[in-house]
């Protein structure tokens, strides 16, 4: 299932460095769904669900990566397009 992603949460909305905590979105009910960054790791990882970005017409799918320091975290597939897909989304404390 596809789910477009929203809103995120992380601790320090300013500091880019600053891990994503949760990410959330709209249901087709109108009611909204919020899980952490580890649950849509899971979800990506064993096909359950896909994310994706949408900003206007462009859309960017949302893959799991990893650091250098070798954690797991979710980002958008590059798509030459800034902001920063995921980043600038709104906060889901504001959605």
């Amino acid at each position: 299932m596809a789910n477009r992603i929203d809103c995120i949460e992380k601790s320090d909305r300013k500091d880019p460095t600053t891990a994503i905590s949760h990410v959330g979105g709209l249901n087709a009910d109108g009611s909204r769904w919020r899980i952490s960054q580890q649950d849509a790791i899971h979800r990506i990882k064993t096909g359950q669900n896909h994310f994706y970005v949408q900003n206007g017409t462009k859309t960017a799918n949302v893959v799991v990566a990893v650091s250098r320091f070798g954690n797991e975290y979710i980002k958008t597939v590059a798509d030459d397009y800034e902001p920063n897909n995921l980043l600038s989304l709104t906060s889901c404390l504001l959605a």
